[in-house]
């Protein structure tokens, strides 16, 4: 029976078996850590397949207390599963809004009403190579990089309708390529944000990278924004007293604190990790907080969003928190069923980590 379990797991991890629900079987079979004292209690057998499974790289380390991260139950799957879509021919809006579609946008985007999109996100992969899943994105060239940004570029263009925001991530090396692909395209540049990571890996042979870029293109000259909405309440360190009182900050309990409008440096983003509940298996996931902020500056409620690399659907889970309505399009069936549960939890939890009463938070202080 154990090694039924192990091996379920393995061709998980092969691409087999299409569900994450193999740790789950693992963990309620063994209900004991993963740790030396605790092989004696597996059968030889067993054992060998563990170390097969661990030189060859899969993790099988029990969750820990403290891990909040999101999982599948296979008991939920089916349920799930019908709240993703499938578009294979033309559609009107009304089959698409709110929904996660399963499939590649390169396909879908065929399919797709014309200027739809208020509001779009994109979170491409990167010039690098990873693994989404299984998926493995290989590093390109730097010219193959660019014709591939230029592909779902001109792919994107006609969803759009003429005042529509557009938001597309990149680190340093492909940044230059957004630029230029999306100016090229006769888009117009508005900002380039830059947002500093929290973590990053040290080098002692240049600086470390621990930052990625947003351009903020429109459509055309006129677009929406909203930088009311988006305001940030920082500690103010040097308060300044005019007659005794407060100037231009406010005084609570909880300490000192100045309203102040966004710049185009975001310091205050936390990148999603094992102990925060929107966390997920994904490995580029971004934080709720980042697109709350983009949703909020840049769309209104009952705006329509739109992530054609939609992941585990931080876009559309942001979007419904706040009011807007969203289309999401992903490759990966297991990201979609994890949008899709993120989905069922948030019409319970609305809350978004670093946003609360209509503000944003410093990075590390909490909402409570």
């Amino acid at each position: 029976m154990i090694e039924s379990y192990i091996i379920f797991y393995l061709l998980k991890k092969i691409n087999f078996i299409s569900y994450t629900s193999s740790f789950l079987y693992f963990n309620t079979f063994f209900k004991y850590r993963y740790c030396s004292s605790n092989f004696v209690k597996l059968e030889k057998r067993s054992y060998i397949l563990l170390m097969i499974i661990n030189y060859l790289g899969f993790d099988m380390k029990i969750k820990a207390p403290q891990n909040r991260t999101l999982q599948l139950d296979v008991a939920e799957i089916p349920s799930l599963k019908k709240k993703i879509i499938i578009v294979d021919s033309k559609v009107q809006i009304g089959k698409i809004k709110n929904k996660i579609i399963n499939g590649d946008f390169f396909k879908v985007s065929e399919f797709l009403p014309k200027h739809f999109v208020d509001l779009l996100f994109i979170d491409p992969p990167y010039n690098l190579t990873k693994s989404y899943n299984g998926k493995i994105f290989n590093k390109m060239s730097y010219d193959n990089y660019f014709d591939w940004v230029v592909s779902w570029t001109k792919k994107i263009k006609p969803l759009l309708k003429k005042e529509a925001s557009i938001y597309v991530c990149g680190d340093w090396r492909t940044s230059s390529i957004i630029h230029k692909v999306f100016t090229d395209n006769d888009f117009h540049v508005l900002n380039r944000i830059t947002i500093e990571r929290e973590k990053g890996r040290g080098s002692k042979k240049f600086w470390k990278n621990n930052s990625e870029d947003i351009w903020f293109f429109s459509n055309s000259q006129k677009y929406y924004f909203n930088a009311d909405a988006v305001k940030l309440k920082r500690r103010v360190l040097a308060p300044y007293r005019l007659n005794g009182e407060p100037k231009d900050w406010e005084e609570s309990e909880n300490g000192k604190f100045r309203l102040t409008y966004p710049s185009n440096i975001w310091t205050d983003i936390t990148i999603p990790f094992w102990s925060m509940p929107e966390n997920t298996p994904h490995p580029t996931q971004k934080p709720e907080k980042l697109l709350a902020k983009i949703l909020l500056a840049s769309s209104k409620e009952g705006d329509m969003i739109f992530d054609p690399f939609g992941g585990v659907g931080t876009t559309a889970v942001v979007a419904q928190k706040l009011g807007r309505n969203f289309v999401l399009s992903e490759l990966d069936e297991e990201y979609c069923l994890y949008a899709a549960k993120r989905l069922v939890n948030a019409k319970l939890d609305k809350s978004i980590q670093g946003y609360k009463d209509g503000y944003f938070l410093d990075r590390n202080i909490s909402n409570q």
